[in-house]
């Protein structure tokens, strides 16, 4: 852990999906930030408005109130301008917090934003791919079977907002109100992909593999761990640990956080050790 973070100013920047899904932790976390600091809210209404809002915290600190989704996309865009590494983030968790949690972040409100005022920075590694994408908890290939939100954007978004021609259109999406209609994504069958861990083969293309995950592990390694298929039935996992990971095969899908990705050919993810500092509980 790093020294105590409890005097400073703060940036609380909320995201917009967080105020329409629970505006009532929004309020929550607002009233606690405020009565325990300095605070500047900041409600942006798109990718372009969030991304001038961080750009703009001078010596505030961040701090987040959002989903993952919301972490993730900030941690892309300190990370793409290069500004990571000097900068503690926090977050108050709101909607889909499994990413956070496993952090370290609490659930709730209340505690999320106690931990913010009177929580301590811990350096934590991250990995990044050669597109420039980041993954703070880990990732999966093929992607997990889940429960998929069908894709739809408020009018207000798709009717010729200036912003949807930026650079950050490939964010457009994660800031986008959750709709209410879900579909079932199926499990993905065995694929053949080629694994290598530093340079050396874990799983050749002439391997099935039922999955392969990857996660930042400790003092700038990374934990891979690759499910071979040995005759219809699943093989011991194979395990190993490294700084970079490379996987290739013919047009692979794969999940980072909470995003999925591809498809791919090939993709190489290096770990960067300590490379970015999160608000959390002294006794995270």
């Amino acid at each position: 852990m790093a020294t105590f973070a409890t005097s400073d100013q703060l940036l609380v920047i909320i995201d917009p999906a967080a105020r329409q899904t629970d505006g009532e932790s929004v309020r929550i976390a607002k009233d606690v930030l405020s009565a325990g600091a300095t605070t500047k809210v900041c409600l942006p209404e798109g990718p372009e408005e969030f991304a001038r809002a961080l750009g703009r915290r001078g010596s505030r600190r961040p701090v987040v109130v959002g989903d993952d989704r919301a972490l993730v996309r900030t941690v892309t865009l300190l990370h793409r301008h290069r500004e990571l590494a000097g900068c503690a983030l926090a977050v108050v968790p709101v909607g889909t917090t499994a990413l956070a949690e496993s952090l370290g972040v609490p659930a709730g409100a209340v505690a999320a934003a106690r931990a913010v005022l009177e929580g301590a920075e811990r350096r934590l590694d991250l990995l990044v791919d050669d597109s420039d994408g980041v993954v703070l908890g880990g990732l999966g290939i093929p992607p997990a079977p889940m429960r998929a939100a069908a894709a739809a954007e408020p009018v207000s978004v798709a009717q010729g907002r200036p912003w949807l021609r930026t650079t950050y259109r490939s964010l457009v999406r994660t800031l986008a109100p959750r709709p209410a209609r879900l579909t079932s994504v199926p499990a993905p069958g065995p694929s053949r992909l080629k694994v290598e861990v530093d340079g050396t083969t874990v799983v050749d293309l002439d391997q099935p593999v039922q999955s392969v995950s990857v996660t930042p592990g400790a003092a700038g390694a990374a934990r891979i761990e690759v499910r071979p298929l040995s005759l219809g039935a699943e093989a011991t996992p194979l395990q190993a640990s490294g700084r970079s990971v490379t996987v290739a095969g013919a047009d692979f899908r794969y999940r980072a956080d909470a995003l999925v990705s591809g498809p791919v050919r090939r993709r190489t993810w290096t770990v960067r050790e300590a490379a970015w500092a999160l608000t959390l509980p002294v006794h995270a």
